[in-house]
């Protein structure tokens, strides 16, 4: 198991007040020597860690998105392993919440992570529900997907 999949899985510490993140923000911008891989969950994976002036940007922006985006007096959809010194953060993506803590019984991915350690594809470590997949596979065959001829449909249209 990669040092990445070993941080997703161990809990982590919540991110419960505004105060708590920007506090963890000033730890990230005045200790950023580099080294940080920011992965957008359901893009391709970073190969290299993003510059220091990107870290800062993304920082930046990942800010006003979150206190425009989630408009409570609490924060609680942030998780890091330490709020003094992160190695690894999980953002969950506030307009895509679901049950973010895991209460629902499935693992609900980040929208974003920032890490030390080099991601991981979640989509192909956390597969979709069992129940959608059987969905799926009934709609569009074993193999299928949209567009692709299967055992199922012929040239001139489903048989």
């Amino acid at each position: 198991m990669s040092q990445f999949m070993a941080q997703i899985k161990v809990p982590l510490h919540g991110v419960l007040r505004w105060e708590q993140w920007d506090a963890l923000i000033e730890r990230l911008v005045s200790g950023n020597e580099g080294g940080w891989y920011v992965y957008y969950v359901g893009e391709p994976v970073p190969v290299m860690p993003v510059a220091r002036g990107q870290f800062r940007q993304f920082l930046r922006e990942i800010t006003d998105l979150l206190r425009n985006d989630h408009r409570e007096d609490h924060l609680g959809i942030v998780y890091a392993d330490s709020l003094e010194a992160p190695t690894f953060i999980k953002i969950y993506d506030p307009n895509d919440l679901g049950a973010a803590c895991g209460s629902s019984g499935r693992h609900v991915l980040p929208g974003w992570t920032i890490s030390r350690s080099q991601p991981v594809d979640l989509h192909a470590e956390f597969p979709n529900p069992g129940g959608r997949r059987r969905w799926w596979n009934r709609l569009f065959g074993q193999e299928g997907r949209p567009g692709e001829t299967t055992s199922k449909q012929s040239a001139g249209g489903v048989t």
